[in-house]
């Protein structure tokens, strides 16, 4: 995704597929059976039992024949032929019949440029059940695109639903191909929640089986969802994304969806930047001064300058270019040596049995933003159990620190008891704590956050 905030553009199914099946679809005629006397005779079981039913009764056939001929004239006038050739149908009764007279139908309708023709003969051939194979699925695909055209998108879902249930693929059709494009046709209805609940089923499915999930599901499950507003589900798909597909543009657009469909207020963006910044997220001058501002330089010295570093140094924000930037370094550098002074002193004061919640919750605050994830756990831990304790914030730092120490179960399972606003920003910390190296980073630099 490069453009989050683009129009929706939905992919239609004959857009998607129609290259791939057009040999099927538009272009190319089906043999016609050919009718010898031995063809339709009647035929005794090996053990001369009773006899079965003629593949082609004589009745079939002879109201058959003539129209064949006249269907393989150089330009036979489908539309006066189309009444006798669906005339047929009552007489197609064993399932040779049925297939015979759907191919008929089927070639008549591409001669005669008749979809309506063609999707008849389509359908009556799957329905003979003697399509099987590759055949079955690709002729429920040709279905479906003739249904779509003709607007029977119910009958559309349905047709491309068997191809599924067939595990159909071709060259150039995969199941995932598939399956966007079942969705896609709710979507040619504004029935957007249901063509979403086609790709999360098939998340739900491939997850369940231990299989890996196509990452054009997500893509095409967190465009739909973002571009309708529509929530949970668009944190749902970019969650499930970052976590099966971790890249930094994958990371951004998850935080960033998040960023540009709620209005958090400052400590909930901070900690939603805080990931943005562990996963490498934060590319524009926006980025940083929002973390500056939700951080504020007077309370978290230390990371505030981490931060305009960062930027300096990618040059997203060169350094003397932006004076309110400047103002804030500054500051910063100011109170940092201030601010270590005071740690051994809060620390103390932190731990004491008579430390009140304010005291406990500043110490896990100054030490997770200076880096010192055991100490801050430590204190948030503490600060849990005190009454008039705000859980989930302290419950969402808590999991910060211990991410940082590559707890990442301990992490998860606190992050997951986050409710409320803070919820969505803990579950994407969640899915990164299942991502970090259980490796240790207690001795993590002052600046780590």
């Amino acid at each position: 995704m490069t453009n989050l905030s683009s129009p929706r553009r939905s992919a239609g199914l004959a857009r998607q597929l129609g290259l791939a099946v057009a040999l099927a679809s538009g272009t190319a005629l089906l043999a016609f059976p050919g009718f010898t006397g031995a063809a339709y005779a009647q035929k005794k079981k090996k053990d001369d039992k009773e006899a079965p039913k003629a593949a082609y009764s004589p009745e079939f056939v002879k109201a058959y024949q003539p129209l064949e001929t006249a269907l393989k004239a150089p330009t036979p006038d489908v539309a006066a032929l189309k009444p006798q050739v669906q005339a047929l149908a009552p007489l197609a009764i064993s399932p040779d019949e049925k297939s015979a007279l759907g191919a008929m139908m089927y070639n008549a309708g591409i001669i005669g440029k008749d979809p309506a023709l063609q999707l008849q003969g389509a359908d009556l051939m799957i329905a003979s059940g003697k399509m099987v194979g590759e055949d079955a699925g690709r002729f429920n695909v040709v279905a479906s695109q003739l249904a779509a055209q003709l607007k029977q998108y119910d009958a559309a879902r349905a047709y491309l639903q068997k191809a599924i249930d067939l595990k159909y693929t071709a060259q150039g059709i995969t199941p995932s191909d598939l399956q966007i494009n079942l969705a896609d046709l709710y979507l040619t209805e504004n029935r957007t929640a249901e063509g979403l609940k086609v790709l999360s089923d098939v998340v739900a499915a491939r997850k369940a089986e231990g299989l890996a999930v196509d990452q054009r599901i997500y893509q095409r499950g967190v465009k739909l969802a973002y571009d309708e507003e529509m929530v949970p589900q668009v944190y749902e798909f970019s969650r499930n994304w970052v976590t099966d597909y971790p890249t930094t543009d994958n990371w951004r657009d998850a935080i960033n969806i998040m960023r540009n469909l709620n209005d958090f207020d400052a400590p909930v963006m901070l900690d939603l930047l805080r990931l943005g910044k562990q996963v490498g997220a934060l590319k524009e001058k926006n980025d940083y001064v929002t973390y500056i501002e939700s951080a504020d330089t007077r309370r978290l010295p230390a990371e505030v300058k981490a931060v305009i570093d960062e930027a300096n140094a990618k040059g997203v924000i060169p350094k003397g270019s932006d004076s309110w930037v400047e103002e804030q370094a500054k500051m910063a550098n100011g109170l940092i040596a201030e601010d270590r002074t005071a740690l051994p002193v809060l620390e103390r004061d932190a731990n004491a049995a008579t430390a009140q919640l304010r005291t406990v919750l500043a110490a896990g605050e100054a030490f997770l933003s200076h880096g010192d994830y055991a100490k801050a756990a430590g204190f948030y831990q503490k600060a849990l159990g005190m009454p008039g304790v705000d859980r989930n914030l302290v419950l969402t730092r808590l999991g910060i620190a211990q991410v940082g120490l590559g707890q990442g179960d301990a992490a998860r399972e606190n992050l997951g008891k986050v409710e409320g606003p803070r919820a969505l920003v803990a579950q994407l910390w969640a899915a990164y704590a299942g991502q970090k190296s259980s490796a240790p980073a207690a001795g993590a630099p002052a600046t780590g956050l």
